[in-house]
């Protein structure tokens, strides 16, 4: 049997070298006037004939990235005359996977010969102390905001950087009311995602156990790890626990948010939102179940995952996109359900800076990456979910492969919440997570935790 790879491969291949470089040139990580490594280094680098290198080249050529200096090599190209405007794009440092940004901002460039896209990262700490700085300077004419970001933003009273839009007429509609502030729309929904459980379904078969459904409760979820877990080899379950997109899921289970009663008084000892913690604790207790020690970052638990180290994830479909690589079976769940059958919102968005002299041009891209067509590209090339609804439900050739209950986002959609629907400010939910920091541990006791997170939403009301 022949084992030479397919043409289907090749061109994954040559798509990947393509992104790459334009990606690295758009960020200005491959300055104007630095040459791309040579066509056999590309060649090896990407196990491509020499042909396809070229011809990937030529694409970048003709997008105006590069030019091609003869017996020299090829070099990224100076902005031309007729590329007066330059708009200054800040992003998050994972959208670039999440959404294919690299293929984007090339298909841009290719519709618009005019308009260059100068991108930057922003940092994921102190997101609004830089951005402010950035956009007050029109160093930054348009950014990705997440939905706790912009809550944060508005908050400090930032409302006035970003430039008010209208929305797209395919986006879903829930999504509007996270970037929405005193009924002016801020900030167009780009992609979305509710958290859910992400499982292996080989080691559930190893162990002959039924995979997770939409009826599981935490405690039927932490038997079926215990049972899944095998020492010194993988644990049954594992999040990250401190993140700000994952643990507030278990108060919104609740059924409840931090409000004063008919008094005018917080009273929340011996409420559901107190007891939804002790799921938590419940969790942290069975070390040989959860890695607790391993907690550090957001990207641990797909890293673990991949490595087979763990059976199940509490993640999202934008984390999905580094599950691609998977060598194993893997599919999707809803949560289990503490009270209420409710899952954490993440939205990523897109706002202008109001103060930029280049809005308009700003705009046109605000509009090209929320279109149908690029949505389209977001739904083929990648796994997260693009907030125009005709585009996230669009069935076709798959470029990527999906687990098999992808779609179940479509019939979660009444369990979405947003962490805003906890009414409390983002001071506060810091201030809350330290409280409740102290009663995991175990330096607190319940009774303690409810008086000390009273205070703190009375001082923060």
């Amino acid at each position: 049997m022949s084992m030479r790879p397919s043409r289907k491969t090749f061109r994954l291949r040559l798509d990947e070298m393509v992104c790459s470089l334009r990606e690295q040139i758009l960020s200005g990580k491959l300055g104007v006037n630095k040459f791309l490594p040579s066509e056999s280094e590309l060649a090896k680098r990407y196990q491509l004939s020499n042909l396809s290198v070229r011809k990937g080249l030529d694409i970048l050529v003709q997008e105006q990235l590069i030019e091609k200096i003869p017996s020299v090599g090829n070099r990224v190209a100076s902005p031309s005359p007729v590329r007066s405007t330059v708009v200054k794009f800040g992003y998050h440092s994972t959208i670039a996977g999440e959404a294919e940004m690299a293929r984007l901002l090339g298909e841009f460039h290719r519709l618009n010969p005019h308009i260059r896209v100068d991108a930057m990262e922003i940092p994921t700490n102190n997101y609004y102390s830089f951005v402010k700085q950035y956009m007050d300077s029109q160093m930054l004419d348009i950014i990705t905001i997440n939905n706790s970001n912009f809550q944060d933003v508005i908050e400090r009273g930032g409302a006035e950087l970003f430039e008010e839009t209208t929305a797209k007429p395919g986006t879903y509609p829930f999504l509007l009311k996270a970037f929405t502030d005193g009924g002016k729309l801020l900030a167009l929904p780009l992609i979305f995602s509710p958290l859910i459980l992400c499982y292996n379904r080989e080691h559930f078969r190893e162990k002959r156990l039924p995979e997770p459904n939409s009826g599981w409760t935490w405690s039927e979820l932490f038997d079926t790890a215990r049972k899944l877990a095998v020492e010194n080899e993988r644990f049954g379950f594992y999040f990250h626990l401190l993140a700000r997109n994952r643990w507030p899921v278990f108060l919104l289970q609740s059924g409840m948010a931090f409000e004063p009663d008919e008094r005018g008084q917080y009273n929340l000892c011996e409420t559901t939102l107190i007891q939804s913690l002790n799921i938590c604790r419940e969790l942290i207790a069975m070390p040989d179940v959860f890695p607790v020690m391993l907690s550090a970052s957001d990207a641990d638990a797909e890293e673990l995952f991949l490595e087979q180290k763990v059976s199940v994830i509490m993640t999202t479909y934008f984390a999905l996109n580094d599950l691609r690589k998977a060598q194993f079976a893997y599919d999707l769940a809803p949560l289990p359900s503490f009270g209420e059958y409710r899952t954490l919102l993440i939205e990523i968005g897109l706002a202008v800076n109001r103060k930029s002299m280049v809005k308009e041009a700003a705009q046109q891209l605000a509009d090209y990456l929320t279109s149908f067509e690029a949505q389209t590209i977001i739904r083929r090339q990648s796994l997260s979910i693009p907030a125009d609804q005709r585009a996230a439900e669009w069935q076709g050739k798959e470029s990527v492969q999906r687990p098999s209950r992808f779609h179940m986002y479509r019939e979660i959609i009444p369990t979405y919440r947003l962490i805003s629907d906890l009414k409390l400010s983002t001071a506060g939910l810091n201030a809350v997570q330290r409280q409740i920091k102290l009663y995991w541990s175990g330096l607190q006791d319940e009774d303690g935790l409810c008086r000390s997170i009273e205070k703190i939403v009375e001082a923060t009301e």
